[in-house]
């Protein structure tokens, strides 16, 4: 409802619970409109009360003789019209009812005040956010997992996490959910690893997440900086025997800062090029007795 802040009783940082009053607004005008919305329904009672016993009673009278039929259908028609009058009163009452109630704020949910938007004083209107309240005793980081290594990962392993806000600091998640569709065009999975943070320490920071995927014995891979990225595919130029150089479209797996895993497209006898792909074209020739390891 619309209404100045009368009193505030939390800051930023506070810990809240589920229904504990956060702030109170002005009652004077809803208090007022509370008693006269109670008085109106009293009354509407009352003058239903006092139809049903008028109604009773030319009944009665209706069965000597003593009236006509067209006097008791007035009887009954004004205990009807009294009946339909406390309805509306029950209404008007229940409405004042909940517009009392919201000037009691209270927090939805367990949490803490992640931010105060007004101070006491201020006039809010109805809809305006007073506060924000966070639940963060347990958060999500999301990473991304290429689609070689996707096959290694499954909801509920376990993550490692540190955080580089608190050097030595060694945290386990789980995944809680992986992405059906990979993203393009870096054909990634998202995937969500939560976290206790019970001890309130990482709600906003940075983490770094390791996995242990399925461990592979023999693989092809070469250095990262040899993939060449074209119309959404992993490249590497090719030189053969004459120094002819040929783009090659890989099928990449694992990948750190080093190194990547080759599924297909390379054999493990080519020679690539690792660096100054800018100065290359498909059928560029290069000198090999020039050319390093």
């Amino acid at each position: 409802v619309d209404g100045r802040l009368e009193k505030v009783y939390v800051r930023e940082g506070d810990r809240v619970s589920r229904g504990q009053v956060l702030a109170i607004l002005e009652q004077a005008d809803t208090d007022a409109n509370l008693l006269s919305a109670k008085g109106s329904f009293l009354d509407a009672q009352t003058s239903l009360r006092k139809a049903e016993t008028d109604l009773q009673r030319y009944e009665k009278l209706y069965a000597t003789g003593a009236v006509s039929q067209q006097v008791v259908d007035d009887y009954r028609f004004a205990r009807d019209n009294a009946a339909a009058k406390l309805e509306a009163a029950r209404g008007s009452l229940r409405a004042m009812e909940s517009k009392s109630e919201g000037t009691v704020l209270t927090a939805p949910a367990d949490g803490i005040i992640a931010k105060r938007y007004y101070q006491e004083g201020y006039y809010a209107k109805a809809g305006t956010p007073i506060f924000a309240v966070a639940d963060i005793s347990m958060l999500k980081t999301t990473i991304h997992i290429p689609e070689g290594q996707i096959a290694g990962v499954h909801v509920g392993n376990e993550a490692s996490i540190t955080l580089p806000a608190y050097p030595g600091k060694k945290l386990i998640g789980k995944i809680t959910r992986i992405a059906p569709v990979a993203d393009l065009p870096a054909h990634t999975f998202a995937a969500e690893v939560s976290v206790d943070n019970s001890e309130g320490l990482l709600a906003g920071v940075y983490a770094n997440v390791t996995l242990t995927a399925s461990p592979k014995a023999d693989v092809l891979t070469i250095p990262v900086q040899a993939i060449v990225m074209r119309d959404d595919q992993q490249t590497v130029f090719v030189v053969d025997d004459k120094g002819v150089v040929q783009r090659r479209v890989l099928n990449v797996g694992y990948t750190n800062d080093k190194l990547a895993e080759i599924v297909s497209g390379l054999d493990e006898k080519d020679t690539i090029v690792i660096e100054g792909h800018n100065k290359l074209r498909e059928g560029s020739k290069i000198d090999l007795k020039k050319a390093g390891k």
